[in-house]
């Protein structure tokens, strides 16, 4: 007699159907979800068809990684690691009594990270039952949040044995940071700073913006202050030591910034931070090239102004850098052309753009994105003009700085307008507390500020224009001596 019982389906033809399966999910899971499946279809369909409407199904949401999820997908699966838990926060629902909750959990795997909202019941499963490293798999709707892309949890269930390769700190260093990344703290040196802008809302409101730019040992990052934050970037020098707190990270023209807005801050810390520019050998440079470049500040021209096309008037400086390989000239646009740079000042330049300039030679063209840091120069006070009081170690975040040291308290030039001095007029500009006179025999110590001929000296207090063969190098301390000539010094010794 034909047992009319149901076929009890072979483990080979789900074992088969799960083999074929390119997602990270357990056979035990898959055995689960095909259960599930089966009741849900009220036996219009055996467990083997059930599995491939399952293994369809994980097919088309399962994603490879963070990086893959996008707004607008319908449903996506993945597994990442908890690195940060918020707090509970209720809100009003239109038309209903109770209040809503949501809690913002960050998770990251290896590709990057994202905020996961877990509203209502999840919130409470959240505070209650996550734990920073923990592994869980997560279901979810992507959409577009403030700070990115979010994901708006439906489930989400730990995993034990998955491993995520994502290290959880309390504190993000310039190189860990990831697209989407938010409650982010990072201790960086203040390289630049930026004054606040005003803007109109499109709800008629008006907001406030500016820039600073941070550097620690593992790179540099810009960070955007909003709104009660914008007002911070004019408050702290260059030089300074910084904390920002609860910050975002979001994409600006393909480069990561971390953002700062109302839940955040940006507080000055007592530690030592070592930032150590990389830069490009100038010989090296090539047109359309984006990069750091650092040296010696050959020259610097007065400031000019210009209109420009709208109307509005803009603001441009030109100084010459020149390192062991080369030297280039440096356009200093807009609030750039206001830094205090002399002939003398060793700078280091962020994010310059190397264009075609006068007469073919490459210029380098540096813009609100770029960053322009005076180093401390190797003679105290030599060219840069200094602040009004005389101490420059505000103005100059030196090397000392970079590696965590005091910053140096150098004095400014006594001549305030040697800093907008070409260097082929150099010899024209120099000053002296005394100028010598023709034929006298003269000693003159100082720094190199320009190479060739003549070189020019800087003692902190003068200059000096010396004809010389010897060959000497910018920011080289040397003696010469010899008989002044028209108000140059023809140098039989130099040492």
């Amino acid at each position: 007699m034909r047992d009319l019982r149901m076929h009890e389906p072979r483990m080979s033809d789900i074992e088969g159907v799960y083999e074929d399966l390119e997602a990270d999910v357990s056979l035990e899971k898959f055995r689960e979800a095909v259960e599930a499946k089966v009741e849900q279809m009220g036996g219009l369909a055996d467990e083997e068809t059930a599995a491939m409407l399952v293994a369809h199904e994980i097919g088309e949401s399962e994603v490879g990684g963070i990086a893959d999820i996008e707004p607008g997908m319908e449903d996506v699966k993945f597994i990442a690691k908890v690195t940060s838990i918020g707090e509970v926060r209720t809100f009003e629902r239109d038309g209903e009594d109770e209040d809503g909750r949501v809690v913002n959990v960050e998770v990251a795997d290896e590709t990057g990270s994202v905020r996961a909202a877990f509203w209502d019941q999840h919130a409470e499963a959240a505070i209650e039952e996550l734990e920073e490293g923990q592994v869980l798999r997560v279901k979810g709707r992507p959409k577009e949040g403030f700070s990115g892309v979010e994901i708006s949890v439906d489930d989400v269930q730990p995993d034990p044995d998955a491993e995520v390769d994502v290290q959880v700190a309390d504190t993000h260093t310039v190189e860990a940071l990831s697209l989407g990344l938010s409650n982010v703290n990072l201790v960086g040196l203040v390289l630049d700073t930026d004054s606040v802008r005003t803007f109109d809302r499109d709800d008629g409101s008006e907001g406030k913006v500016s820039n600073l730019v941070l550097g620690d040992s593992t790179g540099r990052v810009r960070v955007t202050l909003w709104d009660e934050q914008a007002d911070t970037a004019t408050a702290i020098d260059p030089g300074t030591t910084v904390e920002v707190i609860d910050g975002y990270v979001k994409d600006r023209d393909g480069t990561l910034e971390l953002h700062v807005g109302n839940r955040g801050a940006v507080e000055e810390v007592d530690e030592e931070v070592e930032y150590v520019p990389e830069s490009t050998p100038i010989e090296d440079l090539e047109i359309d090239q984006m990069v750091d470049i650092a040296g010696v500040v050959r020259s610097a021209d007065p400031k000019r102004t210009f209109d420009r096309d709208d109307g509005s008037e803009g603001q441009v400086r030109n100084i010459r850098v020149q390192d062991a390989t080369g030297d280039i000239r440096v356009a200093m646009w807009g609030e750039k052309a206001d830094i205090d740079i002399g002939p003398g000042d060793e700078v280091a330049l962020g994010d310059v753009e190397i264009q075609d300039g006068w007469q073919d030679d490459l210029e380098a063209s540096a813009g609100w994105q770029s960053t322009i840091t005076v180093l401390e120069s190797d003679s105290a006070g030599s060219g840069g003009g200094g602040n009004e009081s005389g101490d420059s170690s505000d103005a100059n975040a030196g090397l000392s700085a970079f590696a965590g040291g005091d910053d140096g308290d150098d004095d400014a030039a006594d001549d305030p307008e040697a800093a907008d001095t070409d260097a082929d007029d150099s010899s024209d500009a120099a000053t002296e507390s005394d100028d010598p006179t023709d034929g006298e025999e003269l000693e003159f110590t100082g720094v190199v500020v320009q190479a060739g001929d003549p070189v020019v000296l800087d003692d902190g207090e003068s200059t000096m224009s010396v004809s010389t063969d010897v060959d000497v190098g910018l920011g080289e301390e040397v003696t010469a001596r010899g008989v002044v000539r028209d108000g140059r010094l023809e140098a039989n010794d130099v040492f």
